[in-house]
Order: C-alpha cells, then structure tokens, then sequence
C-alpha cells in the first residue's frame, strides 16, 4: 500500500510538537501514591512554633507530601531560595536542626544601589534574621547566605545535597535571571543532588516578561535542562484545577494574597490558591 508522502519538514514539526508533552510527562506521581512525610518531618511540620497564618496554608500547599516527593532527609544539607517570610524554613530549620544543615539564601541587600529595591531587600533580610533569633530552638543552627542575582552563589560547590525554591521562577524570569540561578543551583549541589521547584503553573509558554506569576511547565524544565540537570519525577501534589489562570492581578488574585475586589471574595476563596507544577530534577552523577 502505497503511504501518502509527507515533507522532512513536515516529520520535523511532528517531532517537535510532540517533544515537549512528553517530556511533561517523565515519572509523574499521584498524590494518592507519594510517600508520607517521616516522623520527625510530620513533627516539624506539627510544630507548635510555626505561624499560625502559615499552618492555615497546609491544606493548600501539601508541605509534607512536598518534601516527602523531593526526597528530603533531616541529614541532609538544604539551601532554600529566597525563604521570603519564612513560611518552609518553620519546617526546614526544626527538621534539619540536630543531623542536617539548613541554609536560607536571600538577596543580599548590597547589590542594589541605594532606593527602593534595596530597601525591601534589606527589609525581608532583618524581618527573617528577627524571625530565627526570636526562636533558637527551631533555627539556632539555620544559615543565612546573601547572595547577588546577577552572579549566584550559594555555597561551596558541591556543598548541597539539596535546593528548593517554592514560587520563585516568574520573579527570575522577569528579571533576566533565571539562566543564572540554575546555574547557581547546579553548582551548589553534589553529584546526585537534587534540586526541587514549585511554582505557579500557566496554561502554556509565557514571555518572560509576562505579569501573571504564572509559568509554562515546559520553559521551568527547558531552565533546569539547560543548567545540566535531569528531569526525575513530577508531581501533582500541588495542582489545583479550579484554578482559571486569567484573573484580573494574576497569581495575586487569589490566596493568600486575594488582590481583589471585596465583592469577588468567595469567588476567588471557592478557586483557592494557584495551580502550581512540582517538579524533582537531579544533578547527574560523575562516570
């Protein structure tokens, strides 16, 4: 039977097209079958110190079936990404506190001129240094390094057995630093390494300079294979398909930020927070 002929171009975009889905579609886990979090990450997670407007979030964020997914052990050294308030690092600190080493990497403040930007970094730099002083028990052994998002570093390379950054990458991209960061990334951590990203997933491929906080799973794996890393498993843990993805303030629309009118409240607290990709890449061993 003779096949009706097709172009080289044409077998071209056929392969191109569907490339990308496929590679979506590495390894993902069901909530229903992710490992539950240890005794000792269950208590950290319990811990009567956290914040009582951050366990109000659990239920939306899933931290222990998170940290379970990305393979966390509390001897472990972890570099959490920019931490902003502190909402994982109530968790991180306590449970990495007596075998493990965790390290908060936030901008550091220097490496704006003198306005505005470095004025809200040093705020969240002071309000997270108060936050680990006014409790040693869960954060007297955390580290704080600063570093400079035109040229990250997080520690010594080959330091890390493990960096997590949760809703970070539309920030990056924004600003023209997201190559950057992973490279940042694959340099801290040790062969085997594991680097793990939540983040607020888009419909598709956005620009970079798209205002919506919103991310292509695609353009977040592409960022990671680029700086060397393998794709090891995706999770659903953190989706949310109510989640529309074309409020009138983006991500912001919805919790816990709820950038919206009052009258659109129950609206956007039935939806809930974002639809988020969590996603576990590797640092490939050395032959």
């Amino acid at each position: 039977m003779n096949l009706h002929p097709i172009s080289r171009a044409c077998l071209l975009a056929l392969v191109l097209a569907t490339a990308a889905p496929l590679a979506q579609a590495v390894k993902p886990a069901d909530s229903a079958t992710l490992p539950a979090p240890d005794a000792a990450l269950q208590a950290a997670i319990d811990g009567g110190w956290r914040d009582p407007a951050n366990t109000a979030r659990d239920a939306a964020r899933h931290p222990g079936q998170t940290l379970a997914f990305f393979g966390i052990e509390p001897d472990m050294t972890v570099v959490e990404i920019t931490p902003g308030g502190g909402w994982y690092s109530e968790i991180l600190a306590p449970y990495l506190k007596d075998k493990g080493h965790y390290v908060a990497a936030i901008v550091d403040p220097a490496a704006y001129e003198a306005g505005s930007q470095r004025d809200y970094t040093q705020k969240g730099k002071d309000a997270l240094a108060k936050k680990f002083a006014g409790a040693p028990a869960q954060f007297g052994n955390a580290a704080v390094v600063a570093y400079d998002p035109k040229a990250p570093a997080f520690g010594a390379p080959g330091s890390a057995d493990m960096v997590l950054t949760f809703r970070n990458v539309h920030n990056w991209r924004s600003a023209g630093q997201a190559e950057g960061m992973f490279k940042g990334f694959y340099d801290v951590l040790k062969p085997g390494g594991v680097l793990g990203v939540v983040e607020h997933r888009a419909k598709a491929d956005v620009p970079a300079d798209d205002k919506s906080g919103y991310v292509g799973q695609a353009q977040v794996i592409a960022l990671a294979e680029a700086a060397g890393f393998e794709l090891a498993g995706s999770s659903e843990v953190n989706a949310n398909p109510r989640d529309t993805k074309d409020h009138p303030n983006g991500v912001w629309t919805l919790p816990p930020s709820n950038n919206h009118d009052d009258v659109d409240d129950a609206k956007y607290q039935a939806i809930g927070e974002s639809d988020r990709m969590t996603l576990r890449f590797v640092k490939p061993r050395q032959d």
